[in-house]
């Protein structure tokens, strides 16, 4: 696992193709890792040239790639374009899926990360009746797990708002694959919180959980608002994780925003008090 304590998620900038300058103001508010938001329109991660522009910066800002989501879509122009999912009923459209996230790992292994995020189909809001289809999902995960293990990536399962990807259903899925090598959970907060309690899902998730995803919302949208500005009770949660043994890393994953300098102001706040709650300040001073 990654030895970064704190990333954010390139999510906050999908919206426009990433840049140099979205690492530097990432770096500059004391994270020291990213992780990359797999968008063709947002960085090509297929495109050699861009995954050696972006191991570049990566370089110049003292940043590392914590982790790679893997695409869920091939663009986004104020809607998004091609919509991809893993546990699609059709065979073309789950190849699809199954070949983009390929490319994924390739971007992971071509620049030293060890974890890619993956979601197993669509949320329910936008998902069609052939989406999320659990028997696809298993013939997927059958693929692309063995690909990613020959290539040092772990792979991590996302708590999502679909049946396929609840804490539940994903520890259940996981301990059915024993031929899979390394994969766990990636608890996803926000999500955790449109499905009930976060405390539930990091509970039922314990001894799984390899990557998170924080954010907030107030119970009702996925909003991907900042930590402690929504309705999460950040003490419980970070207490939850704690009493599971999980120590990092954790990843900002923020919505996009007019004034993304100020999101990321506000992060860095968060980030303090996650410090301060998980006792990470005393530890470093102890070491």
């Amino acid at each position: 696992m990654s030895a970064a304590r704190f990333s954010v998620s390139t999510y906050l900038f999908h919206q426009a193709r990433l840049d140099r300058e979205h690492l530097v103001e990432i770096a500059a508010h004391g994270f020291d890792a990213v992780e990359l938001f797999a968008l063709k329109s947002h960085v090509d991660y297929a495109d050699p040239a861009a995954v050696q522009r972006l191991g570049e910066w990566l370089d110049d800002t003292r940043l590392t790639l914590a982790a790679v989501h893997a695409p869920t879509a091939l663009a986004y122009d104020g809607r998004w374009h091609g919509t991809l999912s893993l546990a699609a009923r059709n065979a073309e459209a789950r190849s699809a899926a199954v070949e983009e996230t390929r490319a994924a790992i390739d971007l992971a292994r071509a620049l030293r990360a060890d974890t890619l995020v993956v979601h197993v189909g669509l949320p329910e809001h936008v998902a069609g009746g052939d989406d999320n289809d659990a028997a696809a999902a298993r013939s997927s995960l059958d693929v692309l797990m063995p690909y990613a293990g020959e290539r040092g990536v772990q792979v991590a399962l996302e708590v999502q708002t679909n049946r396929l990807s609840t804490a539940d259903a994903l520890v259940a899925l996981i301990e059915d694959a024993t031929d899979w090598p390394v994969a766990g959970i990636c608890l996803d907060t926000g999500h955790a919180r449109l499905l009930g309690d976060p405390v539930d899902a990091i509970e039922a998730a314990s001894g799984h959980i390899i990557a998170t995803h924080v954010n907030d919302n107030r119970g009702s949208r996925d909003d991907h608002l900042v930590p402690y500005d929504g309705s999460i009770d950040w003490a419980r949660t970070l207490l939850a994780f704690l009493k599971v043994g999980y120590a990092g890393p954790w990843t900002f994953e923020l919505a996009p925003a007019a004034a993304p300098v100020a999101v990321l102001a506000r992060a860095a706040q968060a980030r303090q008090r996650f410090e301060q709650a998980l006792g990470i300040n005393d530890e470093l001073m102890s070491q």
